[in-house]
């Protein structure tokens, strides 16, 4: 005959190792979500600067040089007011 004290150790080490492994499912699962949001996020980024890049050139292309927005370039800084200085106008 089993003690009563032996019933309750193995009913709260089967209570612990399920909560642990259901935990462990759930880390999983929501781990795999944030590698998928990011991934989409970055793609989504991706295809916003390929379409920007695109109209540009498709601007370049039809002439229309006075609307073309200018893109910052690696070296240009930005001032406390959130707009890109190119090289000439850093002070």
């Amino acid at each position: 005959m089993v003690g009563k004290f032996e019933r309750n150790k193995d009913l709260l080490q089967e209570a612990v190792e399920s909560t642990a492994s259901h935990v462990g499912r759930i880390a999983t699962i929501i781990t795999g979500a944030i590698v998928d949001i990011t991934r989409e996020i970055g793609d989504l980024v991706a295809d916003g600067v390929e379409m920007r890049e695109a109209a540009k050139k498709a601007q370049i292309d039809e002439g229309d040089l006075d609307d073309v927005p200018q893109l910052p370039s690696p070296d240009d800084v930005i001032d406390t007011q959130g707009e890109y200085l190119p090289d000439e106008r850093r002070s």
